[in-house]
């Protein structure tokens, strides 16, 4: 039983910290090289697309707060594992409507990158949610 429990913390640490690692590079990337990156990659430049994108993150980091407030005897222990499934799982879900829905005229590499980017966003989620269960 305690070698079950020490297998299943050893995934989530591994799942949190590949989780940390995309979202901390994608971030500092965004962040330093706005232009250059958004035009190699080929990101729709929308007025609405990354006010959107944001939303999609705070509405994830909102629901990741109420679900640690809810969670008694862990103090200082951040919004872990149930706030990375909410954060990238709304990130993902609305670039996905952008994608589906937003009528973007994108080249060939930004549609490739922003599906890649779902198919991440959205898979960690569901290997982050089957380690939680």
């Amino acid at each position: 039983m305690v070698f079950s429990a020490t297998i299943a913390n050893m995934k989530r640490s591994v799942l949190l910290t590949i989780d940390g690692i995309i979202n901390l590079t994608l971030g500092i990337l965004l962040i330093l090289l706005p232009a250059p990156l958004i035009e190699y990659l080929g990101i729709p430049v929308v007025p609405r697309f990354f006010p959107n994108i944001l939303g999609g993150v705070l509405i994830g980091i909102g629901i990741a707060l109420f679900l640690e407030r809810g969670i008694k005897g862990r103090s200082g222990s951040g919004l872990g594992l149930d706030g990375a499934i909410a954060i990238n799982l709304c990130a993902g879900l609305v670039l996905a409507g952008w994608l589906v829905l937003g009528n973007l005229a994108l080249p060939i590499t930004g549609t490739l990158f922003l599906w890649a980017l779902v198919i991440l966003l959205v898979g960690i989620s569901i290997a982050e949610l089957i380690a939680r269960l």
